[in-house]
């Protein structure tokens, strides 16, 4: 399984946002944008998707801007990539449907890994990924030191 670019600029975006939750003011694209080195336009595409998905909304007026619709910690990694590549898993475990015995063995192994990245990706939140790239930061503040 591999990251696509739209998802990991997704994640980035929502990191950033997860960070200033605390504050209650909405992020505009161009802070975002700026702050992660995400194209502005491709930024505002994957955030109306997000929005559409109920993962942020958004504020009108001169303050506006977006914010999560949750907490960072009830926002999982594999929300936010079924929100942006229609993954799910439940889907496809109806689909099987083998037409002979090799492809019955293969759909079953395709199945147990699906289930296994979905486990992972279910037990991360945008909180889990806000704690670990603080404490690597912490880290190499203590490497230079």
């Amino acid at each position: 399984m591999e990251l696509s670019c739209k998802s990991e600029y997704a994640i980035l975006a929502l990191l950033e946002m997860a960070t200033h939750y605390s504050s209650g003011e909405p992020m505009q694209i161009r802070q975002i944008a700026a702050q992660q080195n995400i194209p502005d336009r491709y930024l505002e595409q994957l955030l109306a998707t997000l929005r559409r998905g109920g993962i942020v909304k958004s504020q009108r007026g001169s303050k506006g801007g977006y914010l999560l619709m949750r907490e960072p910690w009830k926002i999982s990694i594999l929300e936010i990539l079924e929100c942006l590549e229609g993954l799910d898993v439940r889907t496809y475990e109806e689909d099987i449907n083998p037409k002979t015995v090799d492809s019955s063995v293969v759909a079953e192994i395709w199945l147990e890994a699906s289930q296994a990245v979905s486990s992972v990706l279910q037990k991360y939140s945008l909180q889990d990924l806000c704690e670990k790239r603080d404490s690597r930061r912490q880290l190499d503040i203590m490497y230079y030191i």
